[in-house]
């Protein structure tokens, strides 16, 4: 029988404590933060890294962690110097998902196919870029900026916009330090996620977003205001 700390306070932590609790080989599921759904609640941040290892020590606990921010700060890294036993990426194969210059560049480095790009860090010469190009962009702030950092152009106008709003008003922070603008490719999204111990891969279900909209009705329902809800 093993504990198991579930670090992080979403769905995603949710689901996955909600599912190890099943488990004939788990004893006790803490979660930490967690939220009102979840059981075992420990009042820990996400960001409190040397606090978590306390824990997960005391408890002798196995360690999942669901949020990128805990991975990029290097969580995985400062279990290991303690010898306590944790799932997730070291803090440089987190760059992954921390940093999506660093992605892109190790995709073009290893022949991996994405889209054409472009890095940048000042205004007036990313949008000298989209003004010399005749394609539609995507336009992504480098670093993490909970899923909000992607932005799709329809025109050179909406491209100068975002590239505006992330380097100038700096929306996402330290997160817009840097942009990197693409070529905008149209097709279906979907996600392909495999469990990975280094050497051998054990792939799981694909994935897709759904877009949702969310309409507010009043009166009858054959009637709807003109107010909506992009999810």
């Amino acid at each position: 029988m093993v504990n198991v700390l579930v670090v992080g306070s979403g769905g995603r932590e949710h689901s996955i404590g909600w599912k190890l609790g099943q488990s004939d080989n788990v004893n006790t599921v803490f979660h930490a933060p967690g939220n009102g759904g979840t059981s075992n609640n420990v009042p820990i941040s996400v960001d409190d890294l040397e606090a978590l290892s306390i824990f997960a020590s005391e408890n002798d606990c196995f360690t999942i962690v669901g949020p990128e921010a805990p991975l990029a700060a290097g969580i995985v890294d400062v279990f290991n110097e303690k010898g306590l036993k944790i799932f997730g990426p070291t803090k440089k194969a987190a760059q992954l998902e921390s940093s999506k210059i660093w992605a892109k560049e190790f995709m073009k480095r290893n022949n991996i196919s994405t889209a054409a790009f472009e890095v940048f860090d000042d205004a007036s010469k990313a949008k000298e870029y989209v003004n010399g190009i005749e394609h539609d962009v995507v336009i992504k702030a480098d670093g993490l900026a909970a899923g909000k950092g992607v932005i799709v152009c329809n025109s050179k106008t909406e491209a100068e916009k975002a590239i505006e709003m992330i380097l100038v008003s700096k929306k996402f922070g330290d997160a817009g330090n840097n942009i990197i603008i693409e070529d905008r490719i149209d097709g279906v999204e979907a996600s392909y996620i495999a469990l990975s111990d280094g050497k051998l891969a054990i792939p799981m279900a694909t994935s897709g977003k759904i877009k949702l909209r969310l309409l507010k009705f009043s009166g009858s329902l054959n009637t709807k205001s003109s107010n909506s809800i992009d999810l």
